[in-house]
């Protein structure tokens, strides 16, 4: 198959309208090759004006599906934001790959994340049960287990800063954070593969960071003291509830620190340069690039 046909999920969220910016812009794939769904194809209108076919896709409603895939070769399959409700977002992955099989999709990649079978994290059975559902579909599949966004650090440090105190229960494990314009065109690479080989690739940064020693840097870099002030996870999840997040979501944001301080986000490998030909971009070069990102209120 030389040229098959590419179709992205989720083309609206961040991650997912960056794959198809590297399709187009690095890897310089036809627009008219690719195809971009959303749950709201009306914010896809400049893919449209580039020339992406832009179709509607709801991982609700299992018959939007049928018409989304049809016609594609190769699918990313981004997962979904559904934390809230346990169990939604493995059920929407699943009607998901049986919408695949049924529309004769050939390869699907997924993003899970990495060690999703052991992990902490409170939503790894959702990207172990997709992983699952992906082996036993029949379907050629390539799960890139993405490790943790720099950009995740937006969740606690705009408000760190503000107090000059990060309260974290990560202890000193490390996390190998990884930028996510890298795992976007690492994703772009491994959809447009002409492959259907069954492989894993765990995508990490360059090196495993303690919150501790993210302080340090981002101290230096933006002029501001930023002390690391360590709790128990209870006490986190209760500080978290008591600032106004929800049970459920207080309880998984919770589990990214036990899941850190387990060691489970700390794995460093050479998948990326594997897969892409180049190395991601180091945390010291992503710092200054986003110093904006991380002192914005919410």
């Amino acid at each position: 198959m030389s040229s098959p046909t590419l179709l992205v999920t989720g083309a609206a969220g961040h991650l997912g309208h960056a794959v198809v910016r590297h399709l187009l812009e690095t890897l310089k794939v036809p627009p008219a090759r690719i195809i971009a769904t959303s749950r709201k194809p009306e914010a896809l209108a400049d893919l449209a004006a580039a020339g992406v076919i832009v179709r509607a896709a709801d991982f609700d409603a299992p018959a939007t599906l049928a018409t989304a895939f049809a016609g594609a070769d190769r699918v990313l399959l981004v997962s979904t934001d559904a934390l809230l409700e346990p169990g939604k977002r493995l059920a929407q992955h699943r009607t998901a790959v049986q919408a695949a099989v049924e529309a004769g999709v050939k390869h699907v990649v997924y993003t899970s994340l990495p060690s999703p079978a052991t992990s902490h994290v409170a939503f790894a059975p959702d990207h172990l049960g997709t992983e699952q559902a992906l082996e036993a579909s029949g379907l050629g599949w390539t799960m890139l287990r993405n490790a943790w966004y720099a950009e995740n650090l937006a969740y606690s440090l705009p408000s760190a800063l503000a107090s000059g105190e990060w309260v974290t229960a990560a202890g000193e494990g490390g996390v190998a954070y990884i930028a996510r314009e890298d795992l976007a065109h690492a994703a772009a690479v491994a959809l447009a593969a002409d492959s259907t080989a069954n492989r894993t690739f765990t995508l990490t940064g360059t090196q495993a960071l303690s919150a501790r020693e993210i302080a340090a840097k981002v101290s230096a870099a933006l002029g501001k003291p930023l002390a690391i002030v360590g709790v128990t996870p209870d006490q986190l999840a209760e500080g978290l509830r008591g600032h106004g997040f929800p049970p459920v979501l207080a309880d998984v944001f919770t589990s990214f620190d036990v899941a850190t301080a387990a060691g489970d986000l700390g794995e460093v490998t050479d998948d990326y340069a594997a897969l892409t030909g180049r190395a991601p971009a180091t945390f010291d070069a992503w710092l200054p690039a986003n110093v904006d990102l991380l002192t914005a209120s919410h």
